[in-house]
């Protein structure tokens, strides 16, 4: 699970790392009471204001600007919200700003000896070990620095059960080019980090920049939290944290129905049970000349109701413009999947596109019989070869 940036800082705090101070609008006169407030503690007329969506290069898409007064910190955010906000991984279609931060200037003016760095923690699946990857070379991306100066990135990896040790902390601000007070801090502040990351369960904890202050303090000027969805139900706190308005409307109406659905942007959508055969059936219909338009198991124990619901979210699709369901009954009874398609094409009405369906396992026969006699205008298949030929024969007539 995504949260947003400042929803990521407080969790930083929380723990003891230094953040840049900041506050949440979600209106224009919010805006100027949080400018407001910045300036009474800090004494400065210059924040920055920035669009609190789940996606990066904010900057690059105008999502990110310095104010010098507390009038203009509200014109600019009144600009913001409520716009449409495109950057280089929201795709043209962008997304809606409903909150922007406001937060104090760090970057102190007439300063030379400010510095940026870049820090991440993340599970080494491979390794069973956590790696902090981090840079000198902050406050730009982190993949143009491994193409073009790959030698500037470096890992330190962390034992689970040892977690991390001080001699790392050193290591890594010594690389960092860090000494007297700065090196201190540091240290203080990727333990906070750490603590952070493995408290809250998170599969990813980025920072970039990580800034030296030219007092010498370190603080998280920017971070991205990815939760881990599968621990959420340790943290009802963080659970609440999720802002649905920034999900797949689709996957965030499928996550409703306990169901295991991503989508794919392509053109032939899957409904199967088993992560196995989810990842075979698409293979099929790449094989078969189309492009998966989703992922969606329903789960070894799936209920009537549970195929209904996903096979409505694959129909909301639009892109989709053909259905395999492929089911191997297990524990998954095959006539429990039939009678679940069969309800949502009553409820549905007229459905315009193929589907294309093979049910195999148990009750399989049963569940052949409820098809034929629904009168469904459905293909009706039997193994993986005829499945292939189906999907490629579908997509020949669109």
């Amino acid at each position: 699970m995504n949260i947003h940036e400042y929803q990521a800082k407080s969790l930083l705090s929380a723990f003891g790392a230094g953040v840049q101070e900041g506050f949440v609008a979600e209106t224009p006169e919010q805006a100027v009471m949080v400018a407001d407030r910045l300036k009474e503690k800090s004494g400065s007329d210059s924040f920055v204001v920035k669009a609190q969506i789940h996606a990066g290069g904010r900057g690059k898409g105008g999502g990110v600007r310095l104010a010098k007064s507390v009038e203009e910190a509200g014109i600019i955010a009144s600009g913001m919200l409520g716009k449409r906000l495109v950057t280089p991984q929201t795709g043209p279609e962008g997304k809606t700003v409903r909150k922007v931060l406001l937060a104090r200037d760090v970057y102190y003016s007439g300063k030379s000896d400010i510095r940026e760095f870049y820090v991440s923690i993340f599970p080494d699946r491979n390794r069973a070990r956590y790696m902090i990857m981090y840079t000198p070379d902050g406050g730009m991306s982190v993949e143009e620095v491994a193409e073009k100066n790959p030698e500037r990135i470096f890992f330190e990896e962390i034992h689970p059960l040892a977690g991390l040790q001080p001699w790392q902390c050193r290591n890594i601000a010594f690389r960092l080019g860090l000494a007297g007070t700065a090196f201190k801090n540091m240290q203080l502040f990727l333990d906070a980090v750490y603590e952070t990351f493995t408290a809250c369960d998170a599969q990813l904890l980025e920072i970039n920049p990580v800034l030296k202050t030219s007092d010498d303090r370190i603080l998280a000027v920017d971070c991205k939290i990815v939760l881990d969805d599968n621990a959420l139900f340790r943290h009802p706190d963080l659970a609440a944290m999720r802002d649905v308005h920034e999900e797949d409307p689709l996957e965030a109406e499928a996550g409703r129905h306990g169901l295991s659905f991503i989508r794919l942007g392509g053109n032939v959508g899957c409904m199967v049970n088993g992560a196995g055969l989810a990842m075979a059936t698409m293979d099929i219909i790449k094989l078969s000349g189309g492009e998966p338009a989703n992922f969606l198991d329903v789960g070894g124990g799936a209920s009537q109701e549970t195929i209904e619901a996903g096979f409505r979210v694959i129909l909301k699709d639009p892109d989709v413009k053909a259905i395999l369901i492929n089911i191997f009954g297990g524990i998954v009874r095959c006539d429990r999947v039939a009678n679940g398609i069969v309800e949502t094409c009553k409820t549905a009405g007229r459905i315009n596109i193929p589907v294309i369906i093979r049910l195999q396992g148990t009750n399989a026969e049963e569940a052949v019989e409820i098809i034929r006699k629904s009168g469904l205008a459905v293909y009706s298949v039997t193994s993986f070869r005829e499945a292939a030929e189906m999907v490629s024969m579908v997509l020949k007539d669109l």
